[in-house]
């Protein structure tokens, strides 16, 4: 049927519409480029405002264009940066740090404290503001000289939880059976499937996890605060605390205001009755180039960031903050950077509990391909375990923050038995085979002995083949003592030093350090970190990724992004059922980790 003359008409009318649209936005975006290239004037004796809440994700591209569209979210990497620059900056006498809700890990929080520490050794204070707080926020405002409260707020320091999901009784009500294969007495991820509470194995490891971060967040903030172990232990067995109360218990330094603490950094600075702070927000000091104080200068060390799941493909990254480690992208990332001889050496940032073991071992392959050309060092964030710590383990250098989840080596597999659920909905399916083991991932069907015995080498095989003999090989250690502290078993960072998995702690800075030093430069001479990929900014994204299932990943993401957060964690790991049906084994942390 031809076309009618009012949709044609509609047709261009839309389509000369989209490209003004299109243009307009190109152009904001290049005024505002071009006032970014201006420094903003920072007045002496000015105090930098920071804001510490969110997921704080590694890296955020930080691009004009999504910040006209409302992303403005703060990454690790500009939080740290922030510090780094202000500690140089003779015009910033103090810093404000404004500690919201947060749901970055342990990890990054030690991240961060260690940046306040850095600033701090300058002589300049750091001042935190909550105006409520939990254990993870109370970690983190414990780094600062002062911390104060606002009057109706409250400290839930209450202690650490950690939560543990399984849906085997969601599996039953639908008739879904979970034929599951695992490798490693700790690998308990097919517990989230064939279980409704824990094994003992898996509650062994949970409680040692807990107890070696509780006693380290103990301990940190009793020292911070200038008290006993068994006194913050009782003021946490007390929680929560009123603003007053806390006051009382020397767990803050002051409950006031927002505006009363500016106040006080007034007086504290000098200013003349009736003159106003000199205030700089954290956004507009983002704008002050690290160059122009002297910094990111010199060799150029390459930064990867590697982020989320892991699975074969492209990376993705919602609006949201998202993200999943794609092996296509992440390998050609490590491939360009060893091929660049501009780079003399490599860190990859990890934040990941793993995924397909097939996409973890071709990335692990780009590391060994590149680490013959250049050192390559592993900046551990959050999480690094199972397939994260495959990506990792054939660093020449590991390294972790006390708290990173680690470890987790070991593989499982398996397939959900839909026939249950085809019974209840009146559906009915025969296969006709050729092949002994053709029928061996029929949804309807158990595994049979024959084909569990088949399955079970393979996954040996991943196992002992693979996964040990590559971590042995990458740790200088033998097979048998890596087995030992295997096991799918899951180890904080410190814990993974004890035991040879990691090499130092710290944070990205000190990867970057490591990564210097180890590529021979001097000491005195600085280094220019490039990022690889060069993140694409939004109009690339815009016209470049119109592929079908670059759409598909954008637009289950866009779903998922409007659902509550526990349903999506949900989702997740029916995902997880779903790539076991094309018999893919997983390298995943046997929990999904939510420790708070």
């Amino acid at each position: 049927m031809a076309m009618s003359r009012t949709r044609k008409n509609i047709l261009i009318i839309s389509g000369i519409l989209l490209g003004l649209f299109l243009v307009a936005v190109i152009a904001v975006a290049v005024v505002i480029a071009a006032f970014r290239n201006n420094q903003p004037d920072i007045e002496n004796n000015s105090v930098l405002a920071l804001r510490v809440a969110g997921s704080l994700p590694d890296y955020a591209p930080d691009d004009p264009v999504r910040r006209l569209f409302g992303n403005t979210d703060q990454s690790l990497s500009n939080l740290v940066l922030q510090f780094k620059k202000a500690k140089v900056d003779n015009r910033i006498k103090v810093i404000i740090l404004d500690i919201g809700m947060s749901s970055a890990g342990w990890g990054k929080s030690e991240e961060i404290r260690d940046a306040i520490a850095d600033f701090r050794s300058s002589g300049k204070p750091v001042y935190a503001y909550l105006e409520y707080g939990t254990d993870k926020e109370y970690y983190i405002a414990t780094a600062c000289d002062k911390i104060y409260l606002a009057p109706p707020g409250e400290l839930f320091i209450n202690g650490l939880a950690a939560d543990v999901m399984f849906f085997r009784g969601s599996l039953d009500k639908l008739g879904v059976y979970p034929d599951m294969i695992q490798m490693g007495k700790y690998k308990t991820a097919v517990e989230t499937f064939t279980r409704k509470d824990m094994s003992d194995a898996n509650r062994e490891f949970m409680n040692s996890l807990l107890d070696d971060l509780f006693n380290r967040y103990v301990a940190a903030v009793a020292k911070a605060r200038g008290k006993s172990v068994a006194e913050m232990r009782a003021f946490i067995d007390d929680a929560p605390h009123s603003s007053a109360k806390a006051k009382e218990l020397g767990l803050i330094d002051g409950v006031a205001y927002r505006d009363e603490v500016e106040k006080e950094l007034q007086a504290k600075l000098g200013y003349k009755d009736g003159d106003e702070l000199k205030l700089v927000n954290g956004a507009v000091y983002s704008n002050v180039t690290a160059e122009s104080l002297g910094l990111d200068k010199g060799e150029n060390i390459a930064v990867i960031y590697a982020t989320g799941d892991i699975g074969s493909g492209k990376s993705e990254n919602s609006a949201r903050g998202e993200q999943s480690i794609g092996s296509d992208t992440l390998s050609k990332a490590i491939k360009d950077a060893g091929e660049d001889k501009s780079v003399k050496a490599i860190v990859i940032r990890v934040d990941s509990p793993g995924g397909s073991s097939l996409a973890s071992d071709i990335i692990w392959h780009a590391v060994e391909v590149a680490k013959a050309k250049k050192p390559v060092v592993i900046s551990m964030s959050d999480v690094a375990a199972s397939g994260g710590y495959y990506i990792a383990m054939n660093a020449n250098k590991i390294v972790a923050q006390p708290s990173t989840i680690t470890g987790s080596i070991g593989v499982f597999a398996g397939k959900p038995v839909v026939k249950g659920l085809y019974d209840w909905l009146g559906i009915s399916n025969e296969y006709i085979l050729r092949g002994k083991n053709a029928g061996l991932f029929r949804e309807s069907e158990k595994f049979t002995p024959e084909e569990r015995a088949k399955f079970e080498e393979l996954i040996k095989n991943t196992y002992y083949g693979e996964f040990v003999p590559k971590v042995a090989k990458g740790r200088n250690k033998t097979p048998e003592y890596i087995d030992s502290i295997a096991q799918g078993r899951v180890w904080t960072g410190a814990q993974g030093m004890e035991r040879g998995l990691v090499d130092e702690f710290g944070g990205l800075d000190r990867a970057v350090e490591v990564a210097k030093d180890l590529a021979k430069i001097p000491k005195d001479k600085g280094v220019h970190r490039v990022i690889y990929p060069y993140p694409q900014t939004f109009i690339q994204e815009l016209f470049n990724e119109n592929d079908e299932a670059h759409v598909q990943a954008k637009q289950q993401q866009a779903v998922l992004s409007v659902l509550p957060a526990d349903t999506r964690r949900a989702l997740r790991y029916l995902r997880v059922l779903e790539l076991m049906k094309r018999g893919e084994t997983s390298l995943m942390l046997p929990f999904d980790v939510e420790i708070k």
